[in-house]
């Protein structure tokens, strides 16, 4: 560190009624959001913040372990607490299913990964049949049967999401998209092939923290939230050809939307 708790941290009032450890707290995350800890920077260490405050070390960690949950910062054994990273991936919406993506044999995700200056790559996939919960067969019109890609997306080794593709059985069966790897531009490459071209999708997102399950297959460390988002694909018939199921690591996007002004 290269300052003092002193020159960028204030002093506690002993006049509020507010909790000393939620003041400390609050102290640490005013100089993260005006930036007098970066990206990366390691926060004053416990001592440190003991002796700047004058309280004990549980108070310290009590303070900590707020900006912990807020997802704010993250810990290293043995070696600090560090201002965790904001999200280094810009998903927009509005350009991520262009159809020119496909065409240049692209995929969404490299094409975000590409921008953002990661490196993409796809793991522990999955391709199966079987049959749908409730909620997907009736995304898909009754679909009594599926095809399911489930795979897991990584930058620069990092996991940042993981999805589960559905498609109608009828659709996928017997051809690239049943494989592991579906060619250039990834499945909605292959639909178009198919003559299911592609006309809108429909998305559904919201935020949750998440299941143990989740947390492991994710890596994710203590108080970060993930973003839950399904999208349903449809043909310019109005049929649904594919529900994806995504789980995302919160501090890994932005999700960024252009709305129409009419």
């Amino acid at each position: 560190m290269t300052s003092s708790p002193s020159a960028l941290l204030g002093a506690l009032d002993p006049t509020s009624d507010r909790a000393v450890f939620r003041q400390i707290a609050d102290h640490l995350r005013e100089a993260i959001d005006k930036g007098r800890f970066t990206e990366g920077a390691k926060l004053p260490s416990e001592a440190e913040l003991v002796e700047h405050y004058g309280v004990s070390r549980m108070t310290v960690r009590n303070a900590i372990s707020i900006l912990q949950g807020e997802g704010l910062v993250h810990a290293e054994h043995g070696k600090g607490v560090y201002v965790r990273p904001r999200p280094p991936v810009r998903r927009l919406a509005s350009d991520r299913f262009a159809r020119r993506h496909r065409e240049q044999g692209k995929s969404a995700f490299t094409v975000e990964a590409e921008a953002a200056g990661s490196r993409p790559e796809v793991d522990q996939l999955e391709v199966r049949e079987e049959r749908p919960s409730q909620d997907i067969a009736a995304r898909l019109g009754g679909a009594r049967k599926v095809l399911v890609r489930r795979r897991r997306y990584l930058l620069d080794g990092r996991p940042v999401e993981f999805a589960s593709s559905y498609l109608p059985l009828d659709l996928a069966r017997n051809t690239p998209i049943a494989q592991p790897n579906p060619g250039p531009g990834g499945i909605y490459a292959r639909l178009e092939e198919l003559g299911h071209r592609l006309e809108r999708f429909e998305e559904e997102v919201r935020a949750r923290m998440p299941a143990p399950a989740e947390v492991k297959t994710l890596r994710l460390a203590a108080g970060v939230p993930v973003i839950h988002l399904i999208r349903t694909a449809y043909d310019t018939e109005g049929r649904a050809v594919e529900v994806c199921d995504t789980v995302m690591a919160a501090d890994a996007y932005v999700l960024a939307y252009q709305l129409p002004a009419t």
